[in-house]
């Protein structure tokens, strides 16, 4: 903790010294492979590559196709000790295909080193390290997509303001996103990197999330929508952050990026590792660039609500667009697909679950008599109720949220997004809390008043093999039961939201509807608070 708070406070950075002394202790002590090449090794390898040879003579690594190469003030001969570095990881770790962050990171580290060996002895600690829900450098295509897709999804998370202007602004999300390690390795001026870098080496990767979110957050501070009409959204964020001085200093930005509360290293990795299954499942994991320009993994099917081809009665296709933009990024990749309507499909309880079984997630539209429109993302299938036996218990995760279209659009989040510090990480060992029951929560008469259940379901145990999923209740300890109270269904109606209130509760018929404030999502009434269903969607994922 003392060390942290030194880093943090920047200590080391008035001395050139001491920080070379620092850095060099801590990546000592960062755990990694049992063989891991050393300073040893690179005087080796180096003398055989190059013997008297130029540099230049030699290609640089594949794996460095497309990707930029900062050199942070090094001298001519400080770029050369650069380039026989990076040639020599290439040569040493063949198992990288991809890292367009590894030149900066070796630029930035050779300032403190005694010489180039020591420099890539370092840098191999980093690149072998095997802490757990630790990483330090992404080596894969694969590996960096899935990255910037969990950016994607905290930007969209903590920064709502930023998120909802680069939507309403930007042809492609996703692409803005994908030069968040950009943002603080090439474009953030010497002065402030190596304060980031300071930090990255005690706490890994999820302070880099920290810090792009603060620059983010620093970015909608600046800028109006008017101001940005017509403009390169990209090309402006990156121009702000190379300009960074102008705006806030290290030590601010540095402080408003530890003032985010981001859930545990834990949860991140799970996302993350979410993300890589669906890149894999897309079939995207290898680097698909073309005239030596930067990767991009969805350049051409990013926007999934083709506004051509898209139909719904209930919402036009911009307005699909900005829901789809909230939803997290590995289902984003996907077009909606409708799987049921009350229009084609009847007013049916049983045909709603018989047509939603089998997606996951899913999103809900729902649009009143008086014209009002609003709805749900869930994030687990309705199929899920059936394992509860006969009573009806609540089952999703913490991706579930509500969200209104129509007049205004906003979405709500589970209560603890914004304040993960009350929903304390559960040890392995502890078995998750049984989740409140709804049973006879719903009443069967139009305006859907409620009567409550003290009865409790137990959840079944995860199924081995299987990666839980992320925001899954059982990783918190929650201060009450009805904190993630996010689906229900019965075959008396469905429930969305709960405590204190339903967000939103459906009755048999999908006729008659009541919106509430609840303490899942903490939300007002998402349209009058008793209201007749003109047309029902629910929308999957193709």
């Amino acid at each position: 903790k003392e060390l942290k708070k030194l880093a943090r406070e920047g200590y080391w950075a008035a001395s050139r010294a001491l920080r070379a002394q620092v850095y060099h202790q801590l990546i000592q002590q960062v755990t990694c492979r049992l063989v891991t090449p050393d300073a040893l090794v690179y005087r080796d390898v180096a003398s055989r590559l190059f013997g008297k040879l130029s540099v230049s003579s030699h290609p640089l690594p594949e794996f460095l196709e497309g990707c930029s190469m900062p050199t942070y003030c090094l001298n001519l001969e400080g770029v050369s000790a650069l380039k026989k570095i990076l040639i020599c990881v290439g040569s040493l770790f063949p198992d990288i295909t991809y890292s367009p962050i590894l030149p900066s990171l070796v630029a930035l580290l050779l300032h403190y080193s005694e010489d180039e060996a020591q420099c890539f002895e370092n840098i191999s600690r980093l690149i072998a390290s095997n802490a757990p829900h630790t990483g330090y450098i992404d080596q894969s295509f694969l590996a960096h997509q899935a990255s910037c897709m969990t950016f994607g999804d905290l930007a969209n998370k903590h920064c709502p303001a930023a998120h909802k202007l680069i939507a309403s602004t930007s042809e492609n999300v996703f692409e803005v996103y994908s030069g968040w390690l950009s943002w603080l390795f090439h474009d953030l001026p010497f002065n402030y990197a190596i304060r980031v870098f300071d930090v990255y080496l005690l706490e890994g990767q999820k302070v880099l999330y920290r810090i792009a979110l603060a620059l983010l957050k620093q970015y909608r501070l600046s800028v109006t929508s008017a101001e940005l009409e017509g403009t390169d959204i990209k090309a402006d964020l990156q121009a702000f952050v190379q300009n960074i001085a102008e705006h806030v200093t290290v030590d601010k930005l540095l402080e408003r990026a530890f003032g985010i509360r981001l859930f545990s290293r834990k949860e991140i990795w799970l996302l993350q590792m979410a993300n890589r299954k669906a890149l894999m499942e897309r079939g995207i994991t290898l680097v698909q660039s073309s005239n030596g320009s930067p990767p991009s993994c969805r350049q051409s099917f990013h926007l999934a609500v083709d506004i051509q081809n898209f139909s719904s009665s209930i919402v036009t296709a911009q307005e699909m667009r900005i829901v789809w933009s909230w939803i997290p990024e590995r289902f984003s990749l996907f077009p909606p697909l409708l799987l049921f309507s009350t229009s084609e499909d009847g007013c049916s309880l049983q045909r709603f679950y018989s047509c939603c079984e089998g997606y996951e997630p899913t999103v809900l539209l729902i649009k009143t008599t008086e014209g009002e429109v609003c709805g749900a993302f869930l994030s687990s299938d309705w199929s899920e109720r059936k394992k509860s036996g006969a009573t009806s218990g609540f089952f999703g995760t913490g991706e579930c949220f509500v969200f209104t279209v129509h007049p205004e659009a906003e979405r709500y989040e589970w209560v603890f997004i914004k304040k993960p510090e009350l929903a304390k990480a559960v040890p392995r060992s502890r078995q998750r809390s049984p989740s409140p029951s709804p049973a006879s929560l719903l009443g069967s008469s139009p305006d859907g008043c409620s009567t409550s259940s003290n009865r409790l379901t137990v959840p079944t145990p995860q199924r081995k093999g299987r990666l839980s999923p992320f925001l899954a209740i059982r990783h918190f300890l929650l201060p009450s039961k009805t904190a993630s109270m996010f689906m229900s269904g019965s075959r008396e109606g469905i429930i969305i939201g709960g405590g204190g209130g339903q967000a939103l509760s459906l009755d048999a018929n999908l006729l008659w509807g009541r919106t509430e404030h609840c303490e899942t999502f903490d939300n007002p009434p998402l349209c009058q608070e008793n209201f007749k269903v003109q047309l029902l969607e629910v929308w999957g994922f193709q």
